[in-house]
């Protein structure tokens, strides 16, 4: 045998031999009620934290519910379940956190493909990854009305979540339509939660990341690229017709205000012209010869300032060659039919 193994030899006489101490009745007796009130010391007592409540359950049926401190209980016949009601908590689907920091969070490495995957309503394919917030608001329905609440909760997560997304398109999944999804999902799943009384309140559905399959990542960035340059050429085409058209519109209703300006101006001066012509009409009828002499003294008054040159003769005078100037005459008859102006006219008999 090797030297590392040692040999005990028993003697098995001398166990037959054995006897186990003598305990009196009284010494068990104080033992068992040593242990009996240990038992019912640190059994009586337990203590429930700031953000927890306490559900008592005595021999498993429900009795009450208990607020955070110190409370009794009856010992071995009551149990307490001790439920989270002021913490937030989560559920992650499409991802898992391994380790969560104030600098950067890991990530477990694992794909979850049966989670993430989903069918849009235009019958394209995206990778969906979000997370839901939630609350405890009733422990008794948390605790006994479902059971296997957190796998229950989960599918009834993601059902919604499949729900909102095959009734829209993979672009608005991807870009504008995600914080739609994120309180159309909320609203529902609230709703679902209300209907099966698991006593949860949905605080916030976030969506972390939301991509399409890796296959055909490469075609959808080209496509994002194409859709940009398209919406960036209808913004600039948009930008010039928001330059000229407006201004287009400003002339044309300037120059029809400008129209409609004339044409009111050339009416009233008709207008005013023809009721002149009629209270000139009144007036000569009632007395002709005044009106024609005073019409005649208006049209020389106008007539006489534009010649130089001006001839005042007496009714009683028998001719006028002793009083004109012929040479001066001559040359003011010849600048008026050469048209010349009253100002390059000089000279005149009086």
């Amino acid at each position: 045998m090797d030297n590392d193994r040692k040999i005990i030899d028993i003697d098995i006489e001398n166990l037959k031999n054995f006897k186990p101490p003598n305990f009196s009745k009284k010494s068990i007796l104080i033992g068992l009620a040593v242990v009996l009130g240990l038992i019912v010391v640190f059994g009586s007592f337990y203590q429930i934290q700031p953000e927890e409540v306490g559900v008592v359950l005595r021999f498993g049926k429900y009795v009450r519910k208990t607020d955070p401190g110190l409370h009794l209980k009856i010992p071995i016949a009551e149990n307490v379940l001790k439920v989270q009601v002021q913490r937030q908590l989560k559920e992650e689907f499409g991802f898992r956190t391994v380790a969560a920091n104030n600098v950067r969070s890991q990530f477990s490495e694992r794909r979850f493909v049966d989670e993430s995957l989903m069918l849009t309503g235009d019958l394209n394919v995206a990778v969906v990854e979000w997370i839901v917030q939630y609350r405890v608001t009733d422990p008794y329905n948390y605790l006994f009305k479902v059971r296997n609440r957190t796998e229950t909760f989960r599918n009834m997560t993601e059902a919604m979540m499949r729900q909102t997304i095959g009734d829209r398109t993979v672009t608005e999944v991807l870009t504008i339509g995600r914080q739609e999804i994120e309180v159309t999902v909320q609203e529902k799943l609230q709703e679902l939660c209300n209907q099966y009384e698991i006593g949860i309140n949905i605080d916030q559905v976030v969506l972390q990341d939301v991509n399409p399959p890796d296959p055909v990542k490469p075609s959808w960035d080209e496509v994002n690229q194409a859709q940009q340059q398209r919406d960036r050429l209808i913004n600039e085409a948009r930008a010039e017709y928001n330059e000229v058209i407006p201004r287009a519109r400003g002339e044309a209703q300037q120059q029809i205000l400008q129209a409609e300006g004339y044409s009111v101006d050339r009416v009233n001066r008709a207008e005013g012209d023809a009721a002149r012509f009629r209270v000139l009409q009144a007036a000569y009828r009632k007395a002709p010869q005044v009106t024609r002499q005073r019409m005649y003294l208006e049209t020389m008054q106008k007539i006489l300032p534009e010649y130089g040159g001006k001839l005042i003769l007496d009714s009683s005078a028998d001719g006028v060659l002793p009083l004109l100037p012929m040479d001066t005459f001559k040359t003011l008859t010849t600048g008026v039919a050469a048209g010349n102006s009253p100002a390059q006219r000089t000279g005149g008999v009086q």
